[in-house]
C-alpha cells in the first residue's frame, strides 16, 4: 500500500471510532433518531405502494 492508502486507513478507523463514541454518548437520540428514519421509510413504501396500485388500475 502507498502512503495514500495508510493514511486514508487509518482516518477511516479513526472516525469509526469517534463515530461509535458519539452514538453511545447521545444513545437516546440516536434511538429517537432510527425510530423516525424507520417511520420515514415505511411512509415512503406506503406512497410507492398507492401510486404503483393507481397504475395498475388504470390499466
Amino acid at each position: 500500500m502507498d502512503k495514500t492508502g495508510i493514511i486514508a486507513f487509518v482516518v477511516g478507523l479513526l472516525l469509526c471510532v469517534l463515530g461509535a463514541y458519539a452514538m453511545l454518548a447521545f444513545l437516546p437520540e440516536v434511538i429517537n433518531a432510527v425510530k423516525g428514519l424507520i417511520g420515514i421509510v415505511i411512509l415512503i413504501f406506503g406512497l410507492m405502494a398507492v401510486v404503483f396500485g393507481i397504475l395498475i388500475i388504470r390499466d
